[in-house]
């Protein structure tokens, strides 16, 4: 973690580890591209990153399912029965969206497995850590992705 101070009209940096929750201290271990592609501990970490969304995300579905079905009572107010039923549909569509991010969280997980996670279903090119550690489900390189996008606007043109 990096944080700037200001001390006596200057600025310095001050550079902090994080701390892992351990209590001990020592930093969480990060991937390195000074670490060969995939090694086992990249792999070991992106699948508990995986793992661990995945849990905050049906963990997230069950408390809204929860929630929906508490919430279903009469409403003598016409403006209120609808502005409730305006929220439930935005939830549902908002969970749905998760659901389709689980599946795939599910394909990253297999790649995984079958040693295909990282890579580019494009090129072949190893995608780089900081983009599989900022969206850990990406198939594509950044430069596979781009071509991607501008093919759609092209044909979204059209």
């Amino acid at each position: 973690m990096v944080e700037r101070k200001k001390t006596n009209g200057r600025r310095r940096t001050v550079k902090r580890r994080r701390n892992n929750g351990s209590g001990n201290g020592r930093s969480e271990y990060r991937p390195s591209p000074d670490e060969p592609f995939m090694n086992a501990r990249q792999r070991a970490y992106f699948r508990k990153k995986l793992l661990d969304w995945r849990e905050e995300i049906l963990r997230l579905n069950r408390e809204t399912l929860h929630h929906l079905h508490e919430g279903t009572s009469q409403y003598s107010d016409v403006a209120d029965r609808a502005t409730t039923e305006a929220e439930r549909a935005l939830e549902l569509r908002a969970r749905d969206r998760q659901r389709k991010l689980v599946a795939k969280i599910d394909a990253a997980l297999e790649r995984i497995e079958d040693g295909t996670y990282g890579y580019c279903e494009v090129t072949g090119e190893p995608i780089s850590l900081r983009r599989l550690d900022a969206r850990p489900i990406a198939t594509l390189s950044i430069e596979a992705q781009e071509q991607h996008e501008q093919r759609e606007r092209v044909y979204r043109d059209d």
